[in-house]
Formats: structure tokens, C-alpha cells, sequence
């Protein structure tokens, strides 16, 4: 429990049993715990009491839990409750403790993977894919986490890469916590965006600068900026530029310290747009290839004029890490004092001249132009049409002269109805009425839902995931017959037809039957309503009573396990068990009765 609070308390919300210390920050302390009611294991994480006293942190954090608990993906750690529990400190008075219930993860923070060292650059590609795959769900939701560092991410036994702690940061950051509090909830300054450390606004270019710093960190052993204090820290990000992690890690390739130092740009305009940009360059990088959006962020720079007038043209400089620093010199607003020579005064002027003749020769030639003579080009250039809608860019199309052939195609990542992209692309030169495909999105592909019942939970999850659907939420229910662990349905159900990347909800078998009270019942009406349960009964007649109504069982109503043994005592008759016919003295049968092989059954023979 959190200090100052009692520590005797052992259930949360008449519901979630408390267990042991799994993990401690400044402002909260994890526990592992156990829903009660869904018998399975949770985190629950108990905030500062201190933090309830502020009536926007109590709203902001109410909020941030519902909008947390909405999102069900497999890279994201599941909230599955939140809420205060009015607790008793040691001096004896009630205070409001915040708490989250949320999934409970087998496995280890990265913070503890990093602490071991830099890792191979493969793994550390790998990782960061995970991260940005939870970023690009959680930014479509409308969700920024703020708080992206190692110790809110865990890594299963499996492997499988999980962000948590989205919305926390927000609901302390908007309210009026104070610096001391936001520093102990949000880590070290490490991890800050350089729009965090000037306290500006933050948006979802925020948490991709973050994820870059956490891949500098896995490729390095270490983070991008060091110093004695936390506001050190936070100077160093707006004002200093990151060495390449291939000058601290020799292993690390050109490509990733190009992808790395893009994530890491001050300018979050220049910076990865989207989580989608980031990892598909990461992935281009990792396979040898230099990154797309690394040569577009070249080319950008090498046409400015400044640049190419007075800077460094990053296309004629042979490491991508160098290019990235000289070519982000000229963002670094907030920089003190420049590291570079400004080039001389006439050389300005040189380059003001030319470009002053250039626009008078271009007016000049217009100007003489006659009437009805212009030039008519038998070529046309293919307009940029991506992202407009279908009737938009075919009417563009067409006024340039060019024929748009409609291509619909499936796409997670394209609204329904917008252009994709062009065939040729934009850019490219065609003659005059030459068709372009316009690819067009249909929308997430459709997919089946595939029958997962009596399979179990793992081997369902995989099937899900293959299919390209996601994994929901995970509740038990009983079943007489079906081991503990297996799929008894989903929901949508197993047949239909759902959008590619809807979530699937499972239900799953807890092994127990509820056994309900049958005393007072007949007993054979009892006996079965318990094997209907796959229940194994047990007889224990009592000849102290008729009617044979069950008058005990031995085990209470409730949950039970399958196929569990269940004893019925029931009235069975008259006060002494029935006797079995005695023969008379004079009888020659031996003892043996009429319905034997005596004298008497050879007469009923005759």
C-alpha cells in the first residue's frame, strides 16, 4: 500500500484481493492481485493518496481510465476497472486512494532488459516494431500516452511487446500537480520530447520523439542525452543534437542511425508524422535498405534554398548521422550560440542577384508571349491526388487531360473513399490523354471469423491474430464439460464476417459448475439435476424417514469442479432396513425359500 495508508487492507472494491509488491514508483505502487469475482490474476496499481485531493486530476483520471479501457489490443496492457477506495491511514484518518485494475503481464519491464546492456540491433528493431504498433492503435483512438520510457513497457516470456500506463501522465500533467509529483510520475527527463521540456503542447509526434530516445537507449546501453539534473536533461533535448548511436555501438548500420536521428529531429513538422512512417522505415533499415522518408527528408533539405546556398547538402554527405545533425542545425531555434561558420556577405548577395535575374527573365518572357501562340506541350505531368476523394481527383485528372481509371482496394490504413495512390505516381510525365489507375480504398479488408470453440485460450488468440483480427476482452464462464482454459464461444461468433482488425471477444471455460441446492428435492429428480452437471453422486440412504426427499449434501451450493463427487443423504424408507424372508423350523428346503430351488419351486414346476 502507499505510504502513510494501512497496510492491512486485503480487498479492493469488495472484489480484487491485494497481494504482493510487484513493482514501486514515485507515484504508485503495483500489486499483484485477484479478481474475485472472474477468478483470474491482476495488476493493480494504487496511486498517492495526495492526488485525490485535487478535484481535476479526480475528474482528468476518470476520463483517461475510461478512454484507456476502450482500447483492446494484443501490445497494449489491458485496464479493465478504476476507481477510489476510501482507506485509513496509520493516524487514522480516511483518505481517497486511486487505483487501476489492469492485466496482468508475465514478464519483465525493458528498464530491467536495458539496465543488462545494449541488445543486438535485430531485437532492438523488434521491440520498437511493438511499441509503435500499440502508438498507431492507440493515436487512431484519439489516445496520446505522453509517457513513453522503458519502465511502461513490458516484454513477456514470449516475447510479445506491451505498452502500458496511457492516460496517466495526462491526467497528472493537466492538473495542478506539482513539478516535484509530474517528475515522479513521468520518470527522469530523459525521454522528453524537446515541445514537453518547453511546455508546449504535445500531440502524437510527442510519443514517436520518445519511442526514438527508447531506440537509441536499446541500440546504445544508454539514452541520447545525460546530465546532472533533470532540467540538464530537458536543455539538451531542445538545444543539443543526438550523437549517431553508431559512434557509441559500432554493430548499429548507417540506416538505423538515419532512422534513429529522424525520430529524434527537434522539429516535430520534420520529424516521423506517424507511427506507420516510423516503423515501416524501421523495417526498411532493418532489411538493409536506406529508408524512404530518410531520402525524402534529404531531398527536402538539398532543395531549400538556404540551404543550398549556405548550408550542407546532406546528399553529399556519405553518413546519413551526419547529414541528420548538419541538416537540423537550422531548427535548433533555441540553440544559444551556432557551431557553424554564417557564410560571407557577399555570397548572400551573389545568390540574391541570381535569383532576381531568374524571376525577370522568366517575366520577361511571358510578357512577349502573343496571344494564341503558346506553347501546347504533348505531355502532361500526373497531379497529386492521395487523399482526396475519388470524384475530386478524377475531375483533377481530367482537367489536366488525363483519363482516371477507378482500382478500389482494401487498406487499414486509408479512409474508405480516399486515393491511395496514383499508377504512375505524382511527378511522373505522360502523354495527354494517358488513363491513371487511381487506387482507391475500400476500406479494412473483410475477413471470417474463424471457429476457435474447444480450442485453448493461446492457440485461440493465435487463430484470431492470423485471421488479422484482434483479441478483446477475456471472460470465464462455466461449463460441465469443457476443460478449464478451453474457448467456449466468441464474440462476433465464429462464420461472420467482420472488418479486418475488429476486435473478438472470447469466453472461456473456468473449469467449475455452479452446484445448486437440492434438498428437499426427490431424490431422483436431485440425482439428476447433478449428473445433467456432469456431477458423480453419491448415495447415502437414511431409513430413519420416507418419501424420499434429500434431507443433506455434503458439499454447499456454489462453484465447483467438474466432475466432482457429490453425496445425497435422502429419506429411503421404514426405521429398520428391509429383511430378508427367514425359513420355518419344519421346512425341508434346507433353508432355502419358495422362490428358490426347494420343494416349493418343483410344485409350482408340477
Amino acid at each position: 500500500m502507499p505510504e502513510g495508508v494501512t497496510a492491512g487492507i486485503t480487498l479492493l472494491a469488495d472484489r480484487y484481493e491485494i497481494g504482493d509488491v510487484i513493482g514501486r514508483g514515485g507515484m504508485a505502487t503495483v500489486h499483484l492481485g485477484n479478481d474475485t469475482r472472474l477468478g483470474r490474476k491482476v495488476a493493480v496499481k494504487l496511486l498517492k493518496p495526495s492526488l485525490a485531493n485535487d478535484p481535476a486530476f479526480r475528474t482528468r483520471f476518470r476520463q483517461e481510465a475510461q478512454s484507456a479501457a476502450r482500447m483492446a489490443h494484443p501490445t497494449i496492457v489491458r485496464v479493465y476497472d478504476a476507481g477510489e477506495e476510501t482507506v485509513t491511514e496509520t493516524s487514522g484518518a480516511e483518505v481517497q486512494v486511486p487505483y487501476i485494475v489492469m492485466e496482468h503481464v508475465e514478464g519483465r519491464p525493458l528498464s530491467d532488459i536495458i539496465a543488462e546492456g545494449p541488445v543486438a540491433p535485430a531485437e532492438a528493431v523488434r521491440i520498437t516494431e511493438g511499441i509503435l504498433t500499440a502508438l498507431e492503435y492507440s493515436h487512431r483512438a484519439g489516445v496520446v500516452h505522453r509517457d513513453i520510457k522503458p519502465a511502461n513497457i513490458m516484454v513477456t516470456h514470449t516475447g510479445q511487446v506491451k505498452v502500458m500506463d496511457f492516460g496517466i501522465a495526462r491526467a497528472i500533467t493537466d492538473t495542478s500537480a506539482t513539478v516535484a509529483q509530474t517528475t515522479s510520475i513521468l520518470g527522469t527527463a530523459s525521454y522528453f520530447s524537446p515541445e514537453q521540456a518547453r511546455g508546449e503542447t504535445v500531440d502524437a509526434r510527442t510519443d514517436l520523439y520518445s519511442t526514438g530516445v527508447v531506440l537509441f537507449e536499446l541500440l546504445t546501453g544508454r539514452p541520447p542525452f545525460i546530465g546532472d539534473s533533470p532540467v540538464a536533461v530537458a536543455y539538451q533535448h531542445v538545444s543539443e543534437q543526438p550523437a549517431a548511436p553508431s559512434t557509441i555501438a559500432a554493430e548499429v548500420s548507417p540506416a538505423l542511425d538515419a532512422v534513429t536521428l529522424h525520430a529524434l529531429v527537434k522539429d516535430r513538422t520534420r520529424r516521423f508524422q506517424s507511427a506507420a512512417e516510423f516503423r515501416t522505415d524501421l523495417q526498411q533499415a532493418a532489411a538493409g535498405q536506406v529508408p524512404s522518408s530518410t531520402r525524402k527528408l534529404q531531398q527536402q533539405h538539398a532543395n531549400d534554398a538556404s540551404t543550398m546556398l549556405f548550408g550542407v547538402n546532406p546528399r553529399t554527405t556519405s553518413n546519413p548521422a551526419v547529414a541528420f545533425r548538419e541538416l537540423d542545425d537550422d531548427t535548433a531555434e533555441h540553440r544559444p550560440q551556432r557551431t557553424q561558420n554564417r557564410p560571407p556577405v557577399a555570397w548572400i548577395w551573389v545568390g540574391i542577384v541570381l535569383i532576381v535575374a531568374i524571376i525577370a527573365a522568366t517575366v520577361f518572357f511571358v510578357a512577349n508571349l502573343q496571344p494564341g501562340k503558346a506553347p501546347v506541350s504533348s505531355s502532361v505531368t500526373v497531379p497529386n491526388v492521395v487523399g482526396a476523394t475519388w470524384d475530386s481527383a478524377a475531375s483533377r485528372l481530367e482537367k489536366d487531360d488525363l483519363v482516371p481509371v477507378k482500382v478500389p482496394e482494401a487498406s487499414d490504413d486509408v479512409e474508405r473513399g480516399s486515393v491511395i495512390r496514383t499508377e504512375p505516381g505524382s511527378g511522373n510525365t505522360v502523354a495527354r490523354k494517358y488513363k491513371v489507375n487511381v487506387v482507391v480504398s475500400s476500406g479494412p479488408a473483410q475477413v471470417t471469423v474463424p471457429d476457435v470453440a474447444n480450442q485453448t485460450q493461446d492457440a485461440a488468440q493465435q487463430a484470431l491474430q492470423a485471421a488479422g483480427l484482434e483479441v478483446g476482452a477475456v471472460s470465464s464462464d462455466y461449463s460441465s464439460s469443457v476443460p478449464e482454459g478451453t474457448v467456449l464461444s466468441s464474440d462476433p461468433g465464429s462464420g461472420s464476417t467482420a472488418t479486418k482488425g475488429t476486435v473478438v471477444n472470447l469466453t472461456v471455460s473456468n473449469g467449475k459448475v455452479q452446484l445448486p441446492d437440492v434438498t428437499n428435492q426427490q431424490f431422483t429428480a436431485a440425482n439428476q439435476t447433478l449428473q445433467n452437471l456432469g456431477l458423480t453422486v453419491g448415495q447415502n440412504p437414511s431409513y430413519s424417514c420416507t418419501g424420499g426427499l434429500v434431507t443433506q449434501q455434503d458439499q454447499p451450493a456454489g462453484d465447483i469442479a467438474q466432475g466432482s463427487t457429490v453425496t445425497l443423504t435422502y429419506c429411503a424408507g421404514s426405521a429398520q432396513p428391509p429383511q430378508t424372508e427367514q425359513p420355518s423350523p419344519g421346512d425341508s428346503s434346507g433353508g432355502k425359500s419358495d422362490g428358490g430351488k426347494g420343494d416349493g419351486g418343483k410344485r409350482g414346476d408340477g
